[in-house]
């Protein structure tokens, strides 16, 4: 648990300082035939700032309770 801990940890702060990113998407606008017209878009894929903080702060807590007393 402690490994998956320092990922979740690692992983949050990562969420917090990149905030999303984008993804080029292709649609088919008209098909006519032979003859073919796409449209590329960006799309956004984001989350919140606080999901970073919240998957960190449960990566903190595997790690901590997972320690020897």
């Amino acid at each position: 648990m402690k490994t998956f801990g320092l990922i979740l940890i690692i992983a949050g702060i990562a969420m917090i300082v990149i905030r999303g990113f984008s993804v080029k998407t292709e649609k088919k606008v008209v098909d006519l035939g032979p003859l073919e017209v796409n449209k590329t878009e960006n799309r956004w894929i984001g989350w919140p700032t606080y999901a970073g903080g919240i998957v960190a702060v449960v990566g903190l807590v595997l790690v901590l309770s997972n320690r020897k007393k």
